[in-house]
């Protein structure tokens, strides 16, 4: 693809956790450092991207710029150790990867749960702040909008979106291995983002979990989902005596320190055993929490694909989504080939104009209005034949992979400058 678009990516298939949340971004973030990348770095075509898997960005650059990405992205976090983290990072630098890469991401295919519905919507709204900060050229808006497209597709056409799966369900079919052998268990959420308030959803529909209480900071938001979901509803003034009946604290906790420590869990005064299953990046459990007696830690990296029947036939639909995918991106290449040339298209319909002008000085001083009037219709709609015949072949030169030559040769017919033509 003949467009200098490239990405930076940290994912969970080369980063731990650990390296991972010290480098993830929330909104504000997000939108700081797009407004960074633009402004200072002044790249363009940029999408930023962070969830509880990765941190990415994407840009368009005729030189490799990421090393100087990674060292903004360092800066942002405060992290004057960020190069010794080079190494976790994958680097595109091929508009045909990268491509590819956001394409694999958006779908779910790069997922940790393959087909996770929660990546495109965070996709969607990596794009909403790009607009916003205006970092969006027309090559990205017209790959969003394909990804979009194509994501339709593989909803209505594929079973990859069948079922659920995800982070959540994952959590959920954790949780029910955790509690196999514990009648009727108690299980707590706490914090109601997307993912919290999914994980809440997936309990409700299930049949092994009865007695479930949900905790958040903002008491409307928890309101709403305990009368959606039907569940108990603590304040969070009130969490330690709900932490202390819990079998399962479930945290997706938005904070950038771990809000359950050890001193806090130690004083729960545990005497059987107690999992926590923590969903958060940054953690919001701290690692040594499970140091104390009776207590079991599950972090993020910890809830891997289940061999269930929905992921089964996910990964049976691959290959029609990755055929679909295909088409999508021949699409793009088509459309990218197509603005290169876009200038030559411009001066040669320039170039007939002038012509045209010229021609029509010449005539209609010895025409009448009507005359005149005709002439400029009969010469406007031979010079739109023209043209029209010419972008076709062009258009169609460039399918294969021919537009060189024709563009050489079309600036000699309509004595083109060559300053500027696409190479």
């Amino acid at each position: 693809m003949s467009h200098p678009f490239k990405a930076v990516s940290l994912s969970f298939k080369k980063a731990p956790l650990a390296i991972r949340e010290l480098l993830s971004l929330d909104e504000a973030a997000c939108r700081r450092f797009l407004h960074t990348l633009h402004h200072d770095l002044g790249l363009s075509d940029l999408l930023v991207l962070s969830t509880c898997n990765r941190t990415e960005v994407y840009y368009a650059a005729e030189d490799d710029r990421s090393r100087e990405i990674i060292l903004a992205l360092g800066d942002l976090k405060g992290r004057s150790d960020v190069g010794s983290f080079l190494p976790y990072f994958d680097l595109l630098l091929e508009a045909d990867a990268a491509t590819q890469h956001l394409f694999e991401v958006a779908m779910g295919l790069d997922a940790q749960v393959v087909g996770d519905l929660q990546i495109s919507n965070q996709v969607k709204l990596a794009y909403q702040w790009a607009a916003d900060a205006d970092a969006a050229g027309p090559f990205l808006h017209r790959l969003l909008h394909t990804v979009f497209f194509t994501n339709k597709r593989v909803q209505t056409e594929t079973s990859f979106r069948d079922g659920a799966a995800s982070v959540s369900y994952a959590a959920l079919e954790l949780v029910e291995e955790l509690t196999a052998d514990v009648a009727n268990p108690r299980v707590l959420v706490v914090g109601l983002g997307e993912i919290g308030a999914d994980v809440c959803r997936h309990l409700a529909a299930s049949k092994s979990f009865s007695d479930i209480t949900i905790c958040n900071r903002t008491r409307g938001k928890a309101e709403e989902l305990a009368a959606e979901c039907g569940m108990r509803l603590v304040d969070f003034e009130d969490l330690v005596p709900a932490l202390k009946e819990a079998d399962v604290i479930i945290s997706s906790i938005n904070r950038a320190e771990p809000f359950f420590t050890r001193e806090l869990v130690d004083n729960l005064d545990v005497l059987s055993f107690k999992f926590f299953v923590d969903l958060s990046v940054p953690r919001s459990i701290a690692a040594d929490v499970e140091l104390v007696p009776g207590v079991l830690v599950y972090n993020i990296d910890a809830i891997q694909s289940k061999a269930s029947a929905v992921l089964q036939t996910r990964l049976a639909a691959v290959p029609q989504v990755r055929a679909i995918i295909a088409e999508s991106i021949a699409g793009l290449q088509d459309w990218a080939k197509e603005m290169m040339v876009s200038p030559v298209i411009q001066k040669m319909k320039a170039s007939l104009e002038a012509l045209r002008q010229e021609e029509l000085e010449r005539y209609q001083k010895k025409a009448t209005p009507a005359e005149s009037k005709l002439l400029d219709e009969a010469t406007r709609s031979l010079m739109q034949k023209i043209l029209k015949q010419h972008v076709l072949q062009l258009k169609a030169a460039c399918k294969r992979d021919d537009d060189g030559q024709m563009v050489e040769l079309l600036a000699e017919l309509f004595d083109l400058e060559k300053t500027g033509l696409p190479a």
